[in-house]
């Protein structure tokens, strides 16, 4: 058929817009079987695409997703010229941000799904033209954030349809291939950066990809697992070369999250967050922001909110944005909650900013939810983490100290030990933030005897006020003091070291914690520092001679007392002086069940034995003196010095007559 019986078949399609599909096809055809006199149909087209771009675009994507030669003739004469191109671009990129497909209906009801892919390739093409339409220049800014889309879709969600089409447009246009034997997908990709390259270096942008190239970042734009720092390297380079181009791709990008459209919203939040770093937004831009973000954090998805916490963080830095943000102030304490540790680290930053720096006052229920969740993050490996995790829990307890204080009393119990360790901590602001809050929870507490311990030289004698008060809850803070064991610091592994040899003498008769306590000191004995190996032995010696001469030495006076009633018995006399005996024989019973018997911190005492007067008959009632003190076993100091154990054990006592000549003996 020539060109001029085409005249009447598209005055008809004008009239009829439900022919405009079928004319596309026929056009198409029409050029596939006559590869000269391309311009007699180029008025034909246009006047069609005129009248119905929509019908005209996507018919002719369904028709050569391939874009095939006749299919790229079309394309150039409908993109170039001014009566046609603005609406075909919109459409076009319309469908190369739509991953993988997009669903329209033309006038003749043709459903038929249109894929991402072949905008692609159109695209791919008009970039190799000797002359670009202006729709490069005109709509960087979307053609950018689309194709980037791509590389960031095509590594996760390619339909097998997407595969097929790929294959041809292989053959078609001699794109790469696999000779590595590469997935379809990571062709895919490789094929949208390709299409990025080009688009760059059409604006002139050739030095971002020459660093991209240089730091291996095309190649982690298309790994699922560095795409967040690829993304972050090309905003970078990006905003050296034109901060205008950032400032547009931004609110593109704002756009996109606005439209409640949430396949948008994994990618757009990546650049965006990267982009946020390197701009300076106006007060407009940035409250546009803070409005999109809540509803990120709410989202199933960990990475969106791990996202839109990372844009939080950024605006939180702006005293003004950090004002506005503390409606956010209970979701924000929700997620310290999360299992991730990212998104606890940025949370707790994040709040820093809003709480900290502002003097915020914030709700006493929130508060309490706050205080709860800090104290895990006291041993946080991050030390920016620990400060200010610290810093919180000390504001909290500020601002329920005179109300709530019951609620708040347990926690505030429990954050003692970790605090009194983290005084010990290598990193001075991190020791310094504990001790303030040590002070502020003593005050809490309306403790002025441990207040007075916190900044003074003797700071260990508040870990030994805390075993001696309540002897019962040895074991909870043995428990507490384990996994400092493990911390990479060695002051605090040396602490844990010494505070448990303190632990261990208010644990008389409990064989399970005392075989924990044993088990772990073993276990520090083989540790990579030669100074805390020494510490846990000495330790373990101390403590084993403890435990023995526990025993041993009330076993002595015990036998002792009972002979010498023995022998008082035989004598017929059993008055006044065998029931004193039996008395003094029960009291030394119960002494030696009592936890002061033992102590790192406190003075045994044990009774002497039975003293007989010169000249005295066995009748008269037996004298017995003051109890006199025996030092027992003395823990390693706080400097780490030992002192020598000196354990005063009395060597067995032999049967005495009731009178002594010698003189030297009372």
């Amino acid at each position: 058929m020539s060109a001029a019986l085409l005249d009447k078949p598209v005055e008809e399609g004008l009239a009829n817009p439900k022919q405009v599909p079928a004319m596309v096809r026929f056009i198409h055809q029409w050029l596939m079987a006559n590869e000269t006199d391309e311009h007699r149909v180029e008025r034909i087209l246009l006047d069609l695409a005129e009248a119905q771009p929509t019908d005209v675009v996507m018919t002719l994507l369904r028709v050569a997703p391939s874009c095939d030669r006749a299919a790229m003739t079309m394309w150039k004469t409908i993109l170039c010229s001014p009566r046609t191109a603005k609406p075909a671009r919109l459409r076009l990129l319309d469908v190369l941000g739509s991953w993988p497909e997009h669903s329209t209906r033309t006038s003749d009801g043709d459903t038929t799904r249109v894929f991402a892919l072949a905008a692609t390739v159109v695209m791919w093409n008009i970039l190799q033209m000797p002359c670009v339409p202006h729709i490069v220049t005109l709509y960087f800014p979307r053609l950018f954030v689309h194709l980037l889309f791509q590389v960031f879709f095509s590594t996760r969600d390619t339909p097998e349809e997407v595969d097929e089409l790929w294959k041809t447009c292989q053959k078609e246009h001699s794109l790469p291939a696999s000779p590595n034997r590469f997935s379809i997908p990571v062709l895919l990709s490789l094929f949208a950066v390709e299409n990025l390259k080009f688009l760059l270096c059409e604006m002139d942008c050739e030095s971002v990809v020459v660093a991209m190239a240089r730091n291996h970042g095309w190649d982690m734009l298309r790994s699922a697992n560095t795409q967040q720092y690829a993304m972050g390297l090309l905003a970078r380079e990006m905003s050296l070369l034109s901060l205008p181009w950032c400032f547009w791709i931004f609110c593109y990008l704002l756009q996109l999250l606005s439209s409640q459209e949430p396949r948008w919203d994994l990618p757009a939040l990546a650049f965006l967050v990267e982009v946020l770093e390197c701009l300076d937004l106006s007060e407009d831009s940035a409250n546009t922001v803070l409005q999109i973000m809540p509803r990120h954090l709410q989202c199933e998805c960990r990475e969106r909110r791990r996202l839109a916490l990372r844009a939080l963080l950024e605006l939180s830095e702006d005293p003004r944005m950090a004002r506005k943000m503390c409606s956010l102030t209970e979701r924000l304490v929700e997620l310290l909650r999360d299992t991730d540790r990212e998104i606890i680290s940025i949370t707790v930053v994040a709040l820093g900013f809003i709480v900290l720096e502002n003097d915020m006052l914030i709700p006493s229920h929130i508060t309490l939810q706050l205080a709860e969740a800090l104290l895990p993050l006291f041993d946080h490996e991050n030390s920016q983490v620990q400060l200010v995790s610290i810093s919180l829990f000390r504001k909290s307890v500020a601002l329920l100290m005179n109300k709530e204080k019951k609620a708040l009393k347990t926690r505030v119990r429990q954050s003692l030990l970790p605090l009194f360790f983290h005084c010990h901590d290598k990193n001075q602001r991190v020791a310094g933030a504990s001790r303030e809050t040590l002070v502020c929870v003593t005050e809490f507490l309306k403790r002025r005897d441990l207040m007075q311990l916190v900044n003074t030289v003797e700071l260990w004698k508040l870990a030994e006020c805390l075993l001696a008060e309540d002897r019962s809850r040895a074991a909870e803070h043995l428990r507490q003091a384990l996994p400092y064991l493990r911390s990479p610091q060695e002051p605090l592994r040396a602490a844990a070291v010494r505070f448990i040899g303190m632990a261990g003498h208010y644990l008389r008769g409990q064989q399970e914690e005392l075989q924990v306590l044993n088990e772990a000191l073993n276990d520090m004995a083989h540790d990579s520092s030669a100074a805390i190996r020494s510490l846990a032995v000495q330790t373990l010696h101390i403590l084993r001679a403890v435990q023995r001469t526990q025993h041993s030495i009330f076993d002595n006076l015990q036998d002792h007392l009972r002979r010498s009633l023995q022998s008082i018995g035989e004598e017929g006399e059993k008055g006044a002086c065998a029931q004193q005996a039996a008395q003094a024989c029960s009291a030394t019973g119960k002494m030696a069940r009592s936890p002061l018997a033992f102590g790192g911190c406190a003075e045994a005492f044990v009774l002497p034995t039975e003293r007989v007067g010169r000249g005295r008959s066995c009748g008269d009632p037996c004298e017995t003196g003051r109890p006199r003190p025996l030092r027992g076993p003395r823990v390693p100091s706080a400097d780490g010095v030992s002192a020598q154990p000196r354990v005063a054990c009395p060597a067995p006592l032999k049967r005495r007559s009731r009178f002594r000549s010698d003189p030297d003996v009372p």
